[in-house]
């Protein structure tokens, strides 16, 4: 049984409720969307005992502001936020107990860390049991544009109320918390320290482009432009890719992470709220291990593609599924369950 938990106090637009989002829609033109950081979110449900897909809040505008309703539980994944309880700071990738009255600050991420050349982007708030509200096609995210899911259909504003899953708040060993290693820290990858690397499998369409694109591709990094968000992740570069023969394409199926690139020749990758279909040609895929990457990209970072095949995309996804199964393991040696009081 459910019981309000949160109360939003002050939030811009944008912030919404998530989970991992709704597959198997696509065939009625409905997208994913769900959580573009889906790895922070689980990260958060595993320091609190959650189901991985466990409903949380996305928060990429800021400043935020909480007030806790009742004794629970809370973890602070993805973007730092410079996250204050009360006034006192919570690290970030945090987990904690929380008391009822006591609220819960967060400000754009880096705005008091000046040695960030390209702070992340989105910050994730879980809750023990779950943000709490009705399923919509087998999932709790909200759908913005097409007005359902999450709370209303909406964006969270000020006054909103939040119940949580679960009734009693689990207990901590350590009052002051736990913290995970960071997946940034924890799965590393690439060699450019001012660019963030994704893997990239080749498309259907790939072989459709010139030598010069495919070199391009591979080894000038691109720029994110002031036009991405939760649909897609728009690109700039210094040499535009091109197809050897322009030609009209019918419109096909399309995932997240897809690499699509239109007559201008600059890159779009395709997010949570993407399309479910278009008729750009198709230069790659990013691998779903990689997608937290991106979902931490701010406008004008860098960003680099590295060609893998479905052998190294597989071993990616078992190496964050491990990752995940030795933080559900520090979990339950941090918080006092049945299984290890």
């Amino acid at each position: 049984m459910s019981v309000p938990f949160l109360e939003v106090l002050a939030t811009p637009p944008l912030n919404s409720v998530q989970d991992l989002g709704r597959p198997g829609q696509r065939r009625w033109g409905i997208g994913p969307t769900g959580m573009v950081d889906g790895l922070a979110l689980q990260v958060g449900n595993a320091l609190l005992g959650n189901a991985p897909g466990a409903a949380g809040l996305e928060l990429q505008l800021f400043p935020v502001r909480l007030r806790v309703l009742r004794d629970g539980a809370i973890a602070l994944t993805g973007a730092d936020c410079d996250a204050r309880l009360d006034g006192r700071p919570v690290p970030p990738w945090w987990a904690l107990p929380v008391r009822a009255g006591q609220v819960l600050e967060l400000s754009p991420p880096g705005a008091t860390r000046r040695d960030l050349a390209a702070p992340a982007l989105r910050a994730c708030l879980s809750v023990a049991g779950g943000i709490d509200v009705p399923e919509v096609l087998g999932s709790r995210a909200t759908h913005v544009r097409c007005a359902f899911g999450g709370l209303e259909g909406r964006a969270l504003r000020p006054g909103d109320v939040l119940a949580a899953g679960a009734a009693q708040a689990p207990a901590f060993r350590d009052p002051a918390g736990f913290g995970a290693l960071p997946p940034a820290t924890a799965l590393p990858l690439g060699e450019d320290p001012q660019a963030t690397t994704v893997r990239v499998i080749p498309a259907s369409d790939y072989d459709d482009f010139t030598e010069a694109s495919h070199e391009a591709f591979w080894s000038d990094p691109w720029r994110v432009t002031i036009q991405s968000d939760r649909m897609g992740m728009r690109l700039e570069g210094t040499t535009p890719l091109k197809r050897e023969v322009v030609q009209e394409m019918r419109s096909h199926g399309i995932v997240c992470g897809v690499v699509q690139v239109p007559p201008g020749g600059h890159p779009i990758i395709q997010l949570n709220d993407g399309n479910t279909a278009g008729g750009y040609p198709k230069m790659g895929v990013v691998i779903d291990p990689d997608l937290w990457r991106l979902a931490q990209l701010p406008p004008r970072s860098l960003l680099r593609f590295q060609r893998c095949d479905l052998a190294q995309a597989r071993a990616a996804a078992l190496e964050q599924d491990s990752y995940l199964a030795g933080l559900r393991r520090l979990s339950a040696l941090s918080l006092m369950t049945p299984e290890v009081a």
